[in-house]
């Protein structure tokens, strides 16, 4: 099973009963920021007066971190703004190199003229796993402080997506200092990475609702 944040976000959201990611829109988001994190994490990214800039530059030897890392060397952007940039091409870049590792089988197919994917975890128990894991991160006692940073994106980014299989509507409220806890420890990775994270909800219901959103 992916050890890579991006790859254990993309599990995480995906619905085992029903064989697919919960929803595509939420998860090219979260991808985003997974990735973003991960390089963050890594040290390739840093951030300085609201800009992210490459501090070291590819190649990873991970083509999907590769991919983000080229973009954020052409420009100059924020992190909500690089969270809002090329999520759907982050999407595929992550089903195809979880395909390449065997993690995942994913089928084109056409319907009333229009190719979607069908993808299909290999591995369901692992899966559930995962998420189980996740859920245990944001309901266990050791201080977030301690806790790795990806981690404890893996907790916040599961929050703000709204994947009911780690944190359920009643985890949102009753879990509220806690999830925000394991959210600001991205704010140690890199200044700002941790509201981009948090404001992420408003980001994506504006993109589902036909407002924006990159």
């Amino acid at each position: 099973m992916t050890q890579t944040l991006y790859g254990r976000i993309y599990l995480t959201a995906y619905d085992t009963p029903a064989h697919d990611l919960y929803d595509r829109t939420r998860t090219g988001f979260l991808l985003r920021a997974a990735v973003l994190t991960e390089l963050a994490i890594r040290g390739n990214l840093v951030a300085s007066h609201g800009d992210v800039s490459v501090a070291r530059p590819g190649p990873t030897g991970d083509p999907v971190l590769d991919l983000t890392l080229a973009h954020v060397a052409r420009d100059r952007r924020g992190w909500k703004s690089w969270i809002r940039h090329d999520r759907k091409e982050t999407l595929l870049a992550v089903e195809d190199r979880l395909v390449a590792q065997g993690v995942l089988a994913v089928e084109e197919k056409r319907s009333f003229g229009r190719s979607r994917r069908e993808v299909t975890v290999r591995d369901a128990s692992a899966v559930t796993s995962l998420q189980a894991t996740a859920a245990g991160l944001l309901h266990g006692a050791e201080p977030a402080a301690l806790i790795a940073p990806a981690d404890a994106a893996l907790v916040a980014l599961a929050a703000v997506g709204g994947i009911r299989s780690v944190v359920s509507r009643a985890d949102a409220h009753a879990r509220k200092e806690r999830i925000e806890e394991l959210t600001g420890r991205l704010d140690a990775v890199a200044p700002g990475l941790g509201k981009a994270v948090g404001g992420l909800g408003m980001t994506m219901v504006a993109a589902q609702g036909g407002l924006g959103g990159g």
